[in-house]
């Protein structure tokens, strides 16, 4: 019997009964479409984050305020005169960030900083003509447009003059724009706007950002000069972030160490370090790893719960087969006893399983793809069809499929063509 032949038995095997082939394809179809599914969210989140990365420049580092982590130990303690002394060296610290903090930062690091935009966050009410709407405030100084890579669309950026005379001016985000006026391409420059019942002229519009790769919107923000914010918005001395950008990505670790350094001894920090630190300092390169890191180990978990998918539908192909080759013992018996060889019935069976997984492959890559399309175009994720992902699932649901029915082919060869016949 000729491989043809084996694939045309196996075909009318299937043929009749088709609504328990597509039952039996269904799991294969389920997992390989979560392969290619999870592995196209996987990619986008991991382009996100480059992307999101690369757009503030892989040479940035970020200083923010923390608490000190002091390990206390048997010397330390011992050292004490009271508990009342550990418990105020462990307890929070305030933020003691400071615009001087910064601007000290950028001067006296001229060979490793490029420049320091240090920033002040805040929530707050947007108002223009009877449209009221919440957003965020980011006080900054002008060289945030250069540490950020950020533009403007329409009008400009303010000047050194309007922060230092903390003038009321604002630079404002797209969907800041589009809250009050219905119209992301809105051009409010030259307006005036109700900042937290404060009126604030708008000297431009920033160039549109999108989402961060953790889902924050960047144009939700208004940008005011730092020392505006601080004494008319947030009344507070302290800073929140100070952004540094460095000479290159060669430089950033030296950057690193001497910017800890001076904000130890400014602060008057002890010693153990970075227990006892106030503050972190964090590369934009190491956020890119730490969130890889999450997203691989998503995708990863995600996809081993694809591939148990992919095995539970083997395991239905071997139980379908199984029943397959119960039924269908006398046809068996009848093809041995006309001259079929066990190993023409072992090909049948085998070729009916890969049939299944197969078919049930080429369907889940459609699925697969579909759904991955879907979620980028309704649920506005982004994700990216990995060619690899695919051929990988295909090989695999086959390699399933034929492992599982090599147990019923090889039942099926097995059988006596007598007691074959004899069954009932």
């Amino acid at each position: 019997m000729t491989l043809l032949d084996s694939i045309q038995i196996a075909l009318r095997g299937l043929i009749s009964n088709k609504l328990r082939t597509a039952l039996t394809m269904l799991g294969i179809i389920i997992g390989v479409a979560v392969v290619i599914i999870v592995v196209a969210i996987g990619q986008g989140a991991t382009k996100n984050v480059t992307e999101a990365v690369n757009s503030l420049g892989t040479n940035i580092l970020t200083v923010r305020p923390d608490r000190p982590r002091l390990r206390i130990t048997a010397a330390i303690t011992k050292a004490m005169q009271d508990a009342d002394t550990a418990r105020q060296l462990q307890a929070a610290s305030p933020n003691r960030l400071t615009l001087q903090d910064a601007r000290l930062i950028a001067r006296n690091f001229p060979r490793t900083v490029a420049a320091v935009a240090p920033q002040v966050r805040t929530g707050g009410q947007v108002r223009l003509g009877n449209t009221d709407a919440s957003t965020n405030i980011t006080g900054t100084t002008v060289e945030y447009t250069f540490v950020t890579n950020t533009e403007t669309t329409y009008g400009r950026f303010f000047t050194d003059y309007e922060q230092e005379g903390s003038l009321k001016v604002c630079v404002v985000g797209r969907t800041v724009a589009e809250k009050l006026t219905g119209n992301p391409d809105a051009d409010l420059t030259g307006q005036t706007i109700l900042l937290n019942r404060q009126n604030f002229t708008v000297v431009g519009m920033m160039a549109p950002k999108g989402a961060t790769a953790w889902g924050q919107d960047q144009d939700d923000v208004v940008i005011v000069p730092i020392t505006t914010a601080m004494r008319r918005l947030a009344n507070r001395q302290s800073i929140d972030i100070i952004s540094v950008r460095c000479v290159s990505e060669r430089m950033m670790p030296l950057a690193q160490e001497q910017i800890a350094t001076f904000l130890r001894n400014r602060h008057r920090l002890q010693p153990p370090f970075p227990d006892n630190d106030d503050f972190q300092i964090r590369s934009q390169t190491e956020l890119m790893e730490r969130q890889r890191s999450v997203t691989d180990t998503m995708t990863s978990l995600l996809s081993i719960v694809a591939v148990v998918s992919l095995i539970v539908g083997g395991i239905g192909i071997m139980n379908i087969m199984l029943v397959s080759v119960t039924e269908r013992t006398r046809e068996i018996g009848i093809r041995k006893a006309i001259g079929a060889t066990p190993r023409d019935i072992l090909m049948q069976f085998l070729i009916e399983s890969a049939i299944i997984s197969i078919l049930g492959g080429i369907v889940g890559i459609g699925v697969g793809i579909a759904g991955a399309i879907m979620l980028a175009s309704v649920g506005g994720w982004n994700t990216i069809i990995n060619t690899t992902a695919v051929v990988a699932a295909v090989v695999v649901a086959a390699g399933v499929g034929i492992f599982f029915g090599i147990y019923p082919a090889s039942k099926a060869a097995a059988l006596h063509p007598i007691e074959a016949l004899r069954f009932e």
